[in-house]
């Protein structure tokens, strides 16, 4: 189920250009009214379900229902982001609430290499062995149609 916006929690991220979920948003779908100035999502059809948009707004003003392996369906996920940690707040359907708190980075802000270590005398791993075709690396023949 894509994530929708709580008017009421709602306030524009105070009245700037752009509100922090129109920022994160991978596909472009939340839109601030300016009449308004309450985001929404433009297309729900559209929406990825990736959460960044429950995860980034200070206000906590978006819903977000989350995928049946991560907490039971009918389930209602409320992340709080701190600096450190995002505090996820699930609410399963007879009302019980339960709390777990996750790490935002697995390395320090700053330290993630760009080209992920295979940079500048890494070219030549492209010809290694271990990157050819399937059936060329086990030795398998593919058979084909005779003319």
């Amino acid at each position: 189920m894509p994530a929708y916006v709580i008017t009421e929690k709602c306030d524009g991220c105070k009245g700037q250009d752009k509100t922090a979920c129109m920022y994160i948003c991978p596909n472009d779908l939340m839109v601030l009214d300016k009449e308004r100035m309450k985001a929404y999502q433009r297309d729900p059809q559209m929406c990825w379900e990736c959460l960044c948009c429950g995860k980034i707004c200070p206000q906590q003003a978006i819903d977000l229902r989350g995928y049946a392996d991560f907490v039971p369906m009918g389930s209602k996920c409320v992340p709080l982001r701190g600096s450190q940690d995002i505090m996820w707040t699930i609410q399963f359907r007879d009302g019980e609430i339960k709390r777990f708190k996750f790490p935002i980075r697995t390395t320090p802000e700053g330290s993630a290499q760009p080209d992920g270590g295979f940079g500048p005398g890494k070219a030549d791993d492209i010809n290694s062995i271990y990157l050819f075709t399937e059936p060329d690396s086990t030795g398998v023949e593919i058979p084909t149609l005779k003319k």
